[in-house]
């Protein structure tokens, strides 16, 4: 597994954002194996940056804490089936590496600091807690109705007790 993080925000971190990140995707993959080298980017960003992609993406004009871009049309019910992928397919593996292009990540700086004050935990719980999320999102998962947000809490808190990063 290949995650590269790009920072693109002024925002200093007192945590190590890649080794959490990294913890993170490796307990993910451990759950949900995946039979290629996977290549993730993760961009951490200011509020301006993530509310124009917000916006441009979504439709909705204000900062949000995280947003997934996936490059694969995952199905939740069955993520280990990849059957869908055509391996010459150079939108799918990137054709220097060989990788399978998961997708794109995209944190807000200012949002792990002021959630991480909202919900009582660390910044370093936050940021797992993000990564984690948008990883879910990645393959499919989504929180809409009880029923999916109900799922995807429980796989959540499962990637983030495996990479040491349990609710305190």
């Amino acid at each position: 597994m290949n995650l590269s993080l790009y920072t693109e925000c002024e925002t200093e971190f007192p945590l190590d954002i890649t080794t959490i990140a990294n913890a993170v995707a490796d307990a993910f993959f451990r759950r949900f194996p995946c039979p290629y080298d996977v290549q993730i980017n993760l961009y951490v960003v200011d509020d301006e940056k993530i509310r124009e992609a917000n916006y441009a993406c979504r439709g909705i004009d204000k900062v949000t804490d995280v947003l997934s871009f996936p490059n694969l049309p995952f199905d939740p019910e069955h993520i280990n089936e990849l059957s869908m992928i055509e391996e010459d397919d150079p939108d799918v593996f990137d054709p220097e590496t060989g990788e399978l292009i998961y997708g794109e990540i995209m944190i807000c700086a200012s949002k792990v600091f002021s959630q991480a004050q909202e919900y009582g935990h660390s910044p370093e719980r936050e940021f797992a807690f993000l990564t984690a999320h948008s990883l879910l999102h990645l393959t499919g998962y989504d929180h809409e109705d009880d029923d999916d947000r109900i799922k995807m809490e429980a796989m959540q808190e499962e990637i983030l007790t495996e990479a040491g990063y349990e609710r305190c």
